[in-house]
């Protein structure tokens, strides 16, 4: 049987500090990933205790709290608090989502928060796009058409648009390329989930005009067909949506092609 572990500089030593919450009346512990490169020190978790009864509703809310209060120097992202940057994700209680969406009260017992499983982290819950947001610009993410430029929008039949539902809310949050074991292994050839969704977007589009060359692109033993159908990505995403069954689209697509 293969045994994995990690790097001796990527294993988390004891857990680093206690931040008290004096005076609380009702407290959730939070166990939050902690890692500084610039002290060349490994990664342990900090506990954090917080007050619920003056705070918001939300895992976000309590991390801003933590930062605010307790820790300055806690690093994590967020901008919209509301669904739809997807800046704010991360791993928590072992499951991939969004800080801003995700309820205190829904998380059972005390919460440990994590960076997004297999990227590379930053410092604290800030993980490394570089490599996934290079491979979405890979599938040329943009109207592409052939035929001249009609001087106005390049119309779209209600029943066509309504093809897309289920494509473009995608918030490119990456919870479910890497809850994907597939993509864990193989994420430096294999697209993974959110990128193909994107992908199949495109595909399913009726104003793009360039079909055949999208389709030339995924035709690959990696890149489209690392996909098992393990179906974590649709357990994982924020949005509702489900990669996995865009993925199947697009391998219905190569198929039908070749016959």
């Amino acid at each position: 049987m293969a045994e994995f572990s990690l790097p001796k500089n990527s294993k988390i030593k004891k857990d680093g500090k206690v931040h008290k919450a004096p005076g609380a009346t009702k407290v959730k512990n939070f166990k939050v990933y902690r890692y500084d490169p610039d002290k060349g020190e490994n990664p342990h978790y900090d506990t954090f205790e917080i007050d619920l009864d003056t705070c918001g509703p939300m895992v976000l809310d309590a991390l801003i709290k933590m930062k605010s209060e307790q820790d300055s120097s806690l690093t994590f992202r967020r901008s919209c608090r509301e669904g739809i940057c997807g800046s704010c994700s991360m791993n928590m209680n072992g499951k991939n989502g969004l800080a801003c969406t995700t309820a205190i009260e829904d998380l059972k017992g005390n919460v440990t928060i994590t960076p997004l499983p297999h990227m590379e982290v930053i410092k604290d819950l800030v993980p490394d796009f570089t490599h996934f947001y290079a491979q979405y610009s890979s599938i040329k993410p943009w109207l592409q058409t052939v035929t001249p430029n009609p001087g106005k929008e390049r119309l779209q039949s209600p029943e066509d648009r309504e093809k897309l539902d289920g494509l473009y809310e995608c918030i490119l949050c990456a919870c479910c390329s890497t809850s994907c074991p597939s993509y864990w292994w193989n994420s430096d050839k294999f697209l993974g989930p959110a990128i193909l969704l994107q992908a199949y977007r495109w595909l399913a589009d009726s104003r793009d005009e360039m079909t055949g060359e999208r389709l030339d692109e995924l035709e690959d033993p990696f890149r489209l067909y690392r996909c098992h159908t393990i179906m974590n990505c649709a357990n994982a995403c924020p949005k509702g949506l489900n990669p996995a069954k865009a993925i199947a689209e697009i391998k219905k697509m190569e198929a039908e092609r070749i016959v």
